[in-house]
């Protein structure tokens, strides 16, 4: 069993889709526009969170955008795995190259 939280919550998300009922079976049958709706909520309110006094109170709303945003990947047919190769391959390079190097492809 994986010990990362991060996979096994994408797996649980991943066998959720098709399912008949739940929370994570109903974004996926409303459809990919509200999944990336959910995840801009989500991530709203991250940064209301991040902008109050309390940083404890960034962990729940983090938790909440993280989770969207595993379903959206699920949703595209992609994983954690994606996300972590371009990870990698940006490693080592500045963001505002990486950014510019971005423009550049057509």
């Amino acid at each position: 069993m994986n010990d990362d939280i991060l996979d096994r919550l994408q797996a649980t998300i991943s066998a959720r889709r098709g399912s008949e009922s739940g929370y994570t079976a109903q974004l996926f049958a409303r459809g990919r526009g509200r999944i990336a709706q959910k995840l801009g909520e989500e991530a709203i309110e991250t940064v209301i969170a991040a902008c109050g006094a309390d940083p404890a109170a960034i962990v729940p709303e983090a938790a909440d955008l993280v989770y969207h945003l595993l379903v959206l990947l699920a949703d595209a047919g992609l994983t954690l795995d994606d996300v972590r190769a371009e990870l990698q391959r940006r490693e080592g390079i500045g963001g505002l190259v990486e950014k510019s190097q971005r423009a550049e492809q057509p």
